[in-house]
């Protein structure tokens, strides 16, 4: 089973939790065993697993990729502007995959699924959800 999600991005820089679209999709599945793909469409954006106990994780996120790698000093600048989002991008990653078990996502307590939005705002990004059931 494979199925697109699509959320919008109000930030430049930021991560935009979609654990409960991703939960929707796995329930939609039946899947009782197996494992659920998570891959963000884009060469600026990332999926990351990352606690949602509050925002400060995720600031400290952004803050610590800004300080890393600064905007504005990259070769690819040349060309539109935004080779920082491509190298934030590269390091996150643009998938992540997690198991099922017993039909729902094997995340502990404190792990959600995140798009790192790298090149925002978006008005559109496409995560396409695929579910591998264990044979």
């Amino acid at each position: 089973m494979q199925q697109v999600i699509r959320i919008s991005t109000n930030k430049h820089n930021g991560l935009f939790d979609i654990t409960r679209k991703v939960e929707d999709v796995v329930n939609q599945s039946d899947v009782n065993t197996g494992l659920v793909n998570v891959y963000v469409q884009g060469a600026t954006a990332g999926i990351m697993i990352q606690e949602n106990w509050d925002n400060s994780v995720q600031n400290d996120v952004v803050t610590l990729f800004n300080k890393l790698i600064p905007a504005g000093v990259w070769e690819h600048d040349a060309q539109d502007s935004n080779g920082d989002s491509h190298l934030k991008a590269g390091i996150v990653g643009p998938s992540e995959t997690i198991p099922i078990i017993d039909g729902k996502m094997g995340l502990s307590t404190w792990q959600n699924i995140f798009v790192c939005e790298f090149d925002g705002p978006r008005e559109s990004r496409n995560i396409v959800v695929t579910i591998i059931k264990d044979s």
